[in-house]
């Protein structure tokens, strides 16, 4: 299984390498404050990295409020529960 893993990753370099020589030329960006000159095999990894990097943000957000909405749930769920016990301990009382 190890012997797999080593050739995916020399798969992965080996194409990684290729792409970078296939895609060299250089590309002008332009943002607010200035201009900037970049491979476009660069800017293109620049960009999945970010956007990698703000949908993990994204999913680790949502994933932390989705737990801390379970613990809240699950913190009403015993009191619920404590209540319902306390209820059924109590003798009725029957009034004629």
């Amino acid at each position: 299984m190890r012997i797999f893993t080593y050739l995916f990753f020399i798969i992965v370099i080996i194409l990684g390498i290729t792409f970078a020589a296939l895609n060299h030329d250089p590309v002008k960006i332009n943002y607010y404050l200035g201009e900037q000159s970049l491979p476009l095999s660069l800017l293109l990894v620049l960009s999945f990295i970010s956007g990698s990097v703000i949908g993990l943000g994204v999913g680790l957000w949502i994933f932390f409020k989705t737990k801390l909405v379970n613990y809240r749930l699950n913190h009403q769920l015993k009191v619920a529960e404590k209540e319902i016990e306390n209820l059924r301990a109590i003798p009725l009382q029957d009034r004629h």
